[in-house]
């Protein structure tokens, strides 16, 4: 019987084994399929790491490098064979904060020391413990994410500097009609046009993206027409690359920039392995191994912080294209990285005739995917208390950064957790003359209102054991006011004694008075 991809069967003509023909030819099977993948992910990712870079305030030019750091030396790494690199939507925000406080020297030095980390956590086995985190706030950090990325890229659209604050872009929204330029709108809306409808065209013409055909036509129209419209501006990928500096190195230590290190590194982990448990479902081969994604992240976050670029993590854009695409292992990951290599080197001028409102356009509509919108409809029908925590984890994002944002929306999660765990039940039965009261659950000082309201409404002249064996969790908290509660009940069992034997004494006397 025939191997698949060969014409021959088991033995070779003259009777010897026919194993290494099949063998060879599905490599070249393989290598080829990954060949056709690579650029297919090449020209996804290109109008994305352009688009990301100017989305963060930085030279267009650090987010081809982190695409190309993304495929030469995270693609290497046996983690993940069908995930793919690059710089994420989902760091945006965070990034143009970095940049707005600490300037893009020193964004190289955060970015390294968070791959430092990355790589540390890999190592230490702390990947699997990624799983741990409420899906909410995950969902919440991504719709919150896409709401400030979708309030900054409506400015861009229109040609016009967005104001410093996510507060103030939300104000400014209402004057952003009458400064818009008509036709950067008119480019941007265009895109998002091509990317939403694209989805319908004929398969031969699915095989170019959908970003980068939106991006391709609108930069035709914007050069055949003469538009008045903002373009990227390019130096040079080589002239881009620029390694820190002791001087930027010292700001490392200042508290702030200790605390974007982290959340650059959480939110990318997280991020990346939540990417990475999703393509996982849309194939058959080998499972992610958590933990060396990890360091094959932090590896490449380090190299791209050498060079100055821009955060990496696992998009899942990128990765669904490759799987999509037919790629077989990781060696079209490492050839995507070529082919943005390539393009950045050889035809950088091409960049230099791209309009801003196109990319805007692009990322407009990764944002407007980032927005769970379903998600949280079928969480309110069956879990209201999660889509609360996504619910809230996006405004707080939106109201204050993304790393406090996803503080909160991570104290909610556990305080909801807490609660919905420490259910206490009181039980009470008949025994004898008196009363045995069982309680069941986790006695918390969450519930102890309820436990001291159940326990406060039985009768006071009949005796009450306390059964507590029911219990599989009794705090400090709730101990003390249990051991409080009894002591009360036992002097309310003796003051009607007391009080009897007074008035028996009370009433001698008024007796023997009278005498």
């Amino acid at each position: 019987m025939p191997w698949p991809g060969s014409s021959w069967g088991s033995s070779g003509p003259s009777g010897t084994s026919g194993g290494a023909p099949p063998r060879r030819s599905g490599r070249r099977d393989a290598l080829r399929a990954d060949v056709a993948a690579s650029v297919v992910v090449a020209l996804v990712a290109l109008p994305l790491c352009v688009g990301v870079a100017v989305a963060s305030g930085v030279p267009a030019e650090l987010g081809l490098i982190t695409g190309v750091v993304g495929g030469l030396v995270t693609g290497w790494f046996r983690s993940s064979a069908l995930q793919v690199s690059g710089p994420a939507a989902g760091l945006t925000v965070l990034v143009y904060e970095a940049v707005e406080r600490f300037g893009t020297g020193v964004l190289g030095v955060l970015v390294c020391a968070a791959g430092v980390v990355q790589v540390a956590m890999g190592v230490l086995g702390l990947g699997r413990w990624f799983r741990a985190i409420s899906v909410a706030v995950v969902q919440g950090m991504l719709a919150g994410i896409g709401l400030v990325l979708i309030t900054g890229q409506l400015y861009a659209v229109g040609d016009v500097r967005a104001p410093g604050g996510t507060g103030e872009k939300l104000a400014g929204l209402v004057l952003l009609s009458g400064e818009a330029e008509v036709a950067a709108v008119a480019l941007g809306a265009g895109t998002v046009a091509v990317m939403v409808l694209w989805r319908r065209m004929p398969a031969a013409a699915r095989a170019v993206p959908g970003a980068l055909a939106g991006v391709a036509l609108a930069t035709g129209a914007a050069w055949l027409l003469a538009l008045p419209v903002a373009k990227v501006e390019v130096t040079g990928v080589l002239a881009a690359v620029s390694p820190p500096g002791a001087r930027e190195v010292a700001a490392l230590w200042s508290p702030g920039a200790l605390g974007t290190v982290l959340a650059l590194a959480l939110i990318a982990s997280a991020e990346t392995l939540f990417s990475a448990a999703a393509v996982d479902r849309l194939h058959d081969g080998p499972r992610t191994e958590y933990d060396r994604e990890l360091v094959a992240q932090g590896a490449g976050n380090a190299v791209c912080g050498l060079l100055g670029a821009l955060p990496m993590t696992a998009v899942i854009v990128r990765s669904a294209a490759n799987v999509e695409a037919g790629a077989r292992t990781r060696a079209s990951r490492v050839l995507h990285g070529c082919w943005l290599l390539l393009f950045a080197v050889l035809l950088p001028q091409v960049l230099s005739v791209v309009p801003l409102a196109s990319l805007a356009g692009v990322l407009l509509y990764a944002g407007w995917k980032l927005l769970p919108g379903r998600a949280v409809l079928a969480l309110w029908r069956g879990h209201r208390g999660e889509a609360v925590v996504l619910v809230v984890t996006a405004g707080a994002i939106v109201a204050t950064n993304l790393f406090e944002g996803v503080l909160i929306g991570l104290g909610l999660a556990v305080a909801k957790s807490a609660w919905e765990t420490s259910h206490v039940h009181v039980e009470t039965v008949p025994e004898g003359s008196g009363l045995r009261v069982r309680v069941l659950g986790n006695a918390t000082f969450l519930r102890l209102p309820k436990l001291l309201d159940a326990l406060e409404r039985l009768p006071a002249g009949r005796e009450v054991r306390l059964d507590l064996t029911g219990l599989r969790h009794l705090d400090h908290a709730c101990l003390t006011a249990l051991e409080g509660w009894e002591r009360q009940r036992e002097r309310q069992r003796e003051r009607p004694a007391r009080t009897g034997d007074e008035d028996l004494l009370t009433d001698g006397r008024s007796a023997g008075g009278g005498g």
